[in-house]
């Protein structure tokens, strides 16, 4: 997706404040179409910006709870949202206001990591539960397999601690934020032992991870990752991992800093948002070659 050191403005632009999106935010999505996605648990509704707006011009009245911390949504436009003790498929009809929701699935534990892959199969991160579960969206069942953890934590390479965000590639291989544990593990399609991909345990010089919250891939497979109270986000490429911004790794409130960065997401463009949980605010890093601060 990005070339070879590819760098960031290492000074955001605050995208979205506590205003709008409430105290603590978690959840963030940004769709094939540039629409960003977020939800405000202090009133439980889904905020989406669309067509390069800088104000939400469409709020969904979800009644959603405090405990909505994780979404996802698909290509063809379903909103999935994981709010504790549920996983809510959010249904809106033509670009208006309307909207259902409905229970696909009852679950033990908050859901900090939520994942559609290309098979239309749900993964849910169970954050209490210690391990990855999942379900076919065409299946009317309400069953959960489990795909990663046993539900007792541990930090073998068979278990999670308190797994937060995950990321299924085009190979059906699973990527998770093993937040207790500070490392990435990848299992692979079919295994039930994880590989470290980052943090100290890998078997591979990699960088080291303090509580990660979240991890994605871009188009190369490459990683990026929310290493969350060590206040910066980490990138990879063919040389390595790396601080791509916010490299002080204390916490703060200026431009070029962040306070336990949760939830991470790039539009098509390349740019950088980052949901700041601790500072209230959705910060919006724009790739060097951009001119996006313009926009």
């Amino acid at each position: 997706m990005f070339p070879t050191n590819s760098t960031w403005n290492q000074n955001a632009t605050t995208f979205a404040n506590s205003g709008q999106i409430g105290t603590y935010p978690y959840a963030l999505y940004i769709d094939t179409n540039n629409s960003i996605y977020t939800i405000n648990r202090q009133n439980g509704r889904i905020l989406i910006w669309m067509n390069n707006s800088t104000d939400p011009n469409l709020i969904l009245y979800a009644q959603l709870s405090s405990s909505a911390y994780s979404i996802f949504v698909t290509t063809n436009g379903q909103i999935y949202v994981g709010d504790y003790p549920s996983i809510k498929q959010i249904i809106q009809f033509s670009n208006s206001y309307s909207n259902q929701t409905t229970t696909i699935a009852n679950v033990s534990s908050d859901i900090y990591g939520l994942f559609v892959d290309l098979n239309n199969t749900l993964y849910c991160s169970m954050y209490s539960g210690h391990q990855v579960v999942k379900k076919s969206l065409n299946d009317s069942s309400s069953t959960m397999t489990t795909v990663a953890g046993t539900g007792s934590a541990g930090s073998t390479s068979n278990l999670l601690n308190n797994p937060n965000g995950i990321f299924v590639d085009t190979n059906f291989d699973l990527y998770v934020a093993d937040y207790e544990n500070h490392r990435i593990q990848l299992f692979r399609l079919g295994q039930i032992n994880g590989i470290t991909v980052a943090g100290n345990t890998s078997a591979n010089i990699t960088i080291s991870l303090y509580y990660p919250r979240n991890v994605i891939l871009d188009g190369n497979k490459y990683l990026f990752i929310a290493d969350g109270s060590n206040h910066r986000i980490i990138g990879s490429d063919e040389n390595g991992f790396r601080c791509i911004v916010a490299c002080s790794m204390s916490s703060g409130s200026a431009s070029n800093q962040l306070n336990v960065p949760r939830s991470i997401a790039f539009d098509s463009f390349g740019n950088l948002f980052v949901v700041d949980w601790n500072n209230n605010r959705i910060q919006k890093f724009c790739l060097s070659t951009n001119f996006c601060n313009r926009e």
